[in-house]
């Protein structure tokens, strides 16, 4: 049975929904418990992160009967402050090579002996 635009979704959704949030939360619950560290951490945590928002956003607020609501609600944003992000990136990225090119670090010169 196909469902109608605006129909809800049956209980069982939202009980797996609910589920799969819960092992999401243990998930990253368990980043912290088992001490990881450094970059692996980090993307674990945002990883989850974002599948805990994509479930929450897509299911619980209907947004994933709605293709053009998701497309400019969800994916848009990011695409686009992540492409400002890559650009600022780059012009620093020039900035810091110029400078490094045009500046370099004075050498200290050598201490003086005294007898």
């Amino acid at each position: 049975m196909a469902q109608e635009h605006g129909q809800q979704p049956p209980m069982a959704t939202y009980v797996k929904v609910w589920g799969l949030l819960f092992v999401l939360a243990a998930a990253s619950y368990s980043v912290g418990y088992f001490n990881v560290q450094g970059l692996l951490r980090w993307f674990l945590l945002v990883v989850l992160m974002l599948l805990q928002a994509g479930l929450i956003v897509s299911l619980l607020m209907h947004l994933a009967w709605e293709r053009l609501a998701l497309v400019l609600a969800i994916v848009l944003p990011p695409t686009l402050l992540l492409s400002l992000i890559g650009i600022g990136a780059l012009d620093g990225l020039s900035t810091y090579l110029t400078r490094n090119a045009f500046f370099e670090p004075a050498v200290a010169p050598a201490p003086a002996e005294h007898h």
